[in-house]
């Protein structure tokens, strides 16, 4: 890794501490090895303090960092990563869009950049490195805080109505106004490389060990226990990028097989039909902690996504998850460009026929030379190898 001894600070996408570990905070962990990182966690907004119990283990862990008087800082395990925790910020994104909401944003943003200072100025930083971590609801802390290098970090396409009522507009402003910007799927990469020509492409990887999972043997998690094998398997989040029409025809194609969804369910996308099959479990939210076993309690796994604009700008962290496990891996063809990075170890298909042809094909060919082959691809796609080549593209425009 050719960046060592800088400061780099990252305002987070996501909470440090939630279940589902987000792509900057792996990025995060791995640059704090050789380097001083502060990651910002998402800003509690006045609301969140309201609805939220006092007695949650969120808001007990940071309810006296909140306070104007606090630096707001937290340590980790990990000895040159620590979280800032801001005050709340005030809830701002039901306001149209305009210059009130515009106002009321920068107030929030001043909170944001005040409580960096105040780290930068207790550690005696001049020289520092900003990642916006695909935070684009606050698109211009850069230009309070001044890093000798602002970076955008485009880890997903932007769907969800409470992101596009305002995020539309932000990230333009973000993606134009950074000096860099890194996109985790090629498409995304086109997209934003014609809004700024520093812009780079840096997949997914895996935080799973392949060396440690080939060494080490699970029991069956205990929510699979009473399950008939073979078992197919699904981790992540159960929503509108499932292609539901095609999984429903392949679960009807085999009877003979127990197909399970681990995660949490959003509302309103999974059809009636599907919960009402014989060989369907809906298992709900999977600890992180608890990701390695339920994966390698699988047979096979899968990822039915749809084909559309959205999920060609997808590089999912659940397939080297997969494959780091030494699991087989049935995907539709919802985008192309991951067949650059996982060989012939994936099967892509189109339709359900083909999808179940795979599986079957899967279940009887597997073999501990075929587990090894894929673990051995998985190592080379890691969250440490991403990291390292995102601190290569650092590096080289920081001289």
């Amino acid at each position: 890794m050719l960046l060592k001894n800088k400061t780099i600070i990252f305002l987070g996408n996501a909470r440090f501490d939630g279940n589902i570990k987000s792509t900057s905070f792996f990025i995060a962990q791995n640059l704090a090895k050789h380097n001083k990182v502060f990651f910002i966690d998402y800003p509690f907004t006045l609301k969140d303090c309201f609805t939220t119990s006092f007695d949650t283990k969120e808001l007990k862990l940071r309810r006296r960092k909140f306070s104007l008087f606090s630096d707001g800082r937290l340590r980790t395990k990990i000895k040159n990563l620590e979280i800032i925790v801001t005050p709340p910020v005030l809830p701002i994104n039901f306001m149209p869009e305009g210059t009130i909401f515009r106002r009321l944003l920068n107030f929030n943003q001043e909170i944001i950049a005040r409580r960096v200072k105040k780290v930068l100025r207790a550690e005696k930083v001049s020289e520092f490195i900003y990642v916006n971590a695909f935070n684009f609801h606050y698109p211009d802390i850069a230009e309070r805080i001044n890093p000798s290098l602002s970076v955008y970090q485009c880890v997903d396409p932007m769907i969800v109505p409470y992101d596009m009522k305002h995020g539309i507009y932000s990230e333009k402003q973000l993606v134009a106004k950074s000096d860099l910007v890194i996109c985790t799927s090629k498409a995304l990469y086109l997209e934003k490389s014609t809004q700024n020509s520093n812009t780079f492409f840096i997949p997914n990887g895996t935080d799973l060990n392949p060396k440690g999972i080939g060494n080490v043997t699970f029991d069956r998690h205990d929510k699979l226990k009473s399950i008939p094998r073979p078992v197919i398997g699904y981790l992540g989040t159960i929503e509108r990028r499932i292609n539901f029409e095609l999984i429903t025809e392949v679960i009807m194609l085999n009877p003979d097989k127990s197909f399970v969804f681990a995660g949490p369910v959003s509302e309103g996308f999974v059809p009636e039909e599907l919960y009402k099959l014989q060989n369907v479990r809906f298992l709900g939210t999977i600890s992180h902690q608890d990701v390695e076993q339920m994966i390698s309690s699988f047979d096979v796994a899968i990822i039915p996504f749809k084909k559309d604009d959205v999920s060609k700008t997808i590089f999912p962290i659940k397939l080297f998850e997969y494959l780091s496990a030494g699991k087989p891996v049935v995907a539709t063809d919802f985008n192309e460009d991951l067949k650059d990075y996982t060989e012939d170890c994936v099967a892509y298909c189109r339709t359900a026929t083909n999808f179940s042809y795979a599986l079957n094909d899967m279940l009887q060919k597997d073999s501990e030379a075929e587990k090894q082959r894929r673990r051995q691809l998985a190592q080379k796609n890691t969250w440490e190898v991403r990291a390292s080549q995102f601190a290569e593209i650092l590096n080289s425009h920081l001289k």
